[in-house]
């Protein structure tokens, strides 16, 4: 064994650190873009501006509101990026208890902000091989063999035997390495000098003096078979070489190796009893986890149990969470709030109207922003000029026509005979029928509603049901709603957002709406008035993320009976009675549950009709008669 073969006791080996390679990208580039975020349960998405730069993705309410700070933002590092199982546009990213849910325009954007979040995350180092090195996770065997002596004397803080028996260990490790140097450097010795004298015994051999004798150092003399004599070499004392007491060496090196053997054995013993101490802090370890898996999973089934308020996973959808009973209780308490909201904002109203009496003059209007509030009253032309039925031709006006003749034709059918309408609702003169129909799941069932009204015509019903002035007066479903076209004086192209109901998704409906007069066609019977709302599509007002488009087909039919006055008297508000027809067909679109719509209906439409006719009758007391 060489010099260079030598026993290397510190055991150590050089810890390469890994360095980058030049060219190496430092970061990856911007990426923005628009994608919607979940807000909450009342507004739902809402499109926001999204920028992920530096391992940052933050939110801004527009692009044009970068330069005054994000509204919030998530550092990616520990983030974790759920692609949702159902829907391909949308992708969820939470860091410990923050969720961001966000959609984008299609499933192919969804993907390119999945993966530049990827290249951002692999960018700054998280998770991958490279990293790890470059924060000094890979430990060397310089560091293991050097550590050696502060993990063993650490690590057990109770057992001081161990410790005790471990530091003999150390002890004996030294005294064996220096014993094995020694070993090391005598085979070394022994080595060169059985060369040396292997060389030596070949001069002598060649050497051909026979006759004379070779003296040795002691004196003896050799003779060979041939009669030269040899000279004998000095053979090996007891010490050895340099000293060296090889006897003593190896009974030494016996005596530490034995040591070595025993305290190994005694350190087994220590730890198997070490062992059992801590297989028993585990085993409680494990029943403690056991403990808290199953409080959470319990905790979990009681969430699912209870109404949720928040994220959209629980929201109207083919794959909610959320299931038709507590769907239902949700859509039920919803209503409630919003009735008490308005039952509170019309005594407001009406108090503020008792302080400040309305002019008597303003007729149509509380504000007198009506088009018809300037022109003269009479008692035969009040505010709205009765017209004959309207020519005014738009690019919508066979459309109109086919819809005032099918609702002419079949809305004012009777309900009997094999139309299999159900009476649902009836209070005083009104009743509520509805016919169940469903298509692909959906709830189409038509509704059909019969009331009559004292004091009002069916041209002043009509009037405040078509003119959007007077909507947000009576109507207190809408959260806003914009005319996008008018077609006509008599004709608009509406469109409407309406108030959103959690769990359910918003709606919104963009509409046509005509009034038209349809004359008698015999002088006994009365001329009807009517109103027709139907779907239609516009560029202006294209379906957006946010909300669910309806599909609406809606007629309110009103006539005017007149019961002759007594003597000579004019004919007053007590002689006069509207029949009122309301028909409408709803294509709610959604997946919301079919009990909670046909449900949710029985209870609105009733309401609502007895809010607008109460409306119509409070605007029009004390007013002139508009036949």
């Amino acid at each position: 064994m060489s010099d260079n073969q030598s026993w290397n006791s510190s055991g150590s080996e050089e810890d390469l650190e890994p360095r980058e390679e030049p060219g190496h990208p430092v970061g990856i580039g911007e990426f923005s873009g628009v994608l919607s975020k979940w807000t909450n349960y009342i507004h739902g998405w809402q499109d926001r501006w999204v920028v992920l730069k530096n391992n940052t993705l933050s939110y801004y309410k527009s692009q044009d509101e970068t330069e005054y700070g994000c509204r919030g933002s998530l550092c990616l590092s520990k983030a974790v990026i759920t692609p949702h199982e159902f829907d391909e546009c949308r992708l969820d990213i939470s860091v410990n208890d923050s969720v961001w849910y966000l959609r984008a325009q299609d499933p192919e954007h969804r993907h390119q902000w999945i993966d530049s979040i990827e290249l951002h995350r692999a960018d700054s180092g998280y998770g991958s091989e490279s990293s790890l090195r470059r924060h000094g996770s890979m430990l060397s065997l310089t560091s293991a063999t050097s550590g050696y002596s502060a993990t063993s004397t650490s690590s057990f803080k109770k057992g001081h035997s161990l410790r005790e028996k471990l530091a003999e260990m150390e002890t004996f490790r030294d005294i064996l390495c220096r014993q094995v140097d020694t070993l090391q450097k005598y085979f070394d010795s022994c080595s060169d000098a059985v060369s040396k004298d292997e060389l030596q015994r070949d001069k002598i051999v060649e050497d051909d003096e026979d006759d004379f004798p070779n003296t040795r150092a002691d004196g003896e003399f050799l003779h060979n078979n041939n009669g030269s004599k040899e000279k004998l070499f000095q053979s090996l004392s007891p010490k050895g070489i340099n000293g060296i007491d090889f006897k003593g060496e190896a009974i030494t090196f016996k005596a530490t190796t034995a040591g070595i053997l025993a305290t190994l054995s005694h350190c087994i013993d220590l730890m198997v009893k070490r062992e059992d101490s801590w297989q028993k802090r585990l085993d409680k370890e494990m029943e403690k986890r056991r403990r808290i898996e199953e409080n959470y999973k319990s905790a979990v089934n009681e969430l699912k149990k209870k109404s949720h308020f928040g994220g959209p996973d629980y929201e109207e959808g083919p794959n909610s969470l959320i299931n038709e009973d507590e769907f239902f209780d949700a859509v039920e308490a919803a209503l409630d709030r919003q009735d008490k909201i308005e039952e509170q904002s019309q005594t407001e109203k009406t108090r503020i109207q008792r302080s400040s009496p309305v002019p008597l003059v303003d007729v149509y209007s509380s504000t007198g922003s009506h088009r018809f509030s300037d022109k003269p009253h009479s008692q035969s032309s009040p505010a709205l000029i009765v017209r004959a039925p309207p020519h005014d031709v738009h690019r919508f006006s066979a459309e109109v026509e086919e819809m005032v003749q099918s609702h002419m034709t079949y809305s004012l059918q009777d309900v009997g005979g094999d139309a299999n309408w159900q009476l649902v609702v009836e209070e005083g003169e009104m009743k509520v029928y509805r016919r169940e129909v469903e298509e692909n799941g959906i709830v189409l069932d038509p509704l059909k509603a019969t009331h009559s009204v004292k004091g009002v015509t069916g041209h002043e019903v009509c009037h405040y049901f078509w003119d959007t002035a007077y909507r947000n007066d009576w109507e207190t479903t809408i959260e806003n709603f914009n005319v996008v076209e008018t077609l006509s004086e008599n004709a608009a192209i509406v469109y409407q957002t309406h108030k959103r109901v959690w769990p359910a998704s918003q709606r919104d409906v963009l509409y046509l709406s005509a009034m038209r007069k349809i004359l008698a066609n015999n002088e006994n019977d009365p001329d009807t008035w009517l109103v027709c709302n139907f779907s239609v599509d516009h560029d202006d007002a294209q379906p957006t993320n946010r909300c669910v488009r309806a599909k609406i087909n809606i007629a309110m039919i009103c006539q005017t009976l007149v019961s002759p006055p007594e003597g000579d008297k004019e004919i007053s508000r007590d002689n006069i009675l509207c029949k009122i027809t309301y028909v409408a067909n709803v294509n709610p679109g959604g997946w919301a549950p079919a009990s909670v719509l046909r449900a949710v209906a029985k209870r609105e439409y009733p309401k609502f009709l007895k809010r607008f006719t109460s409306y119509v009758q409070e605007k029009t007391a004390g007013k002139p008669i508009l036949f």
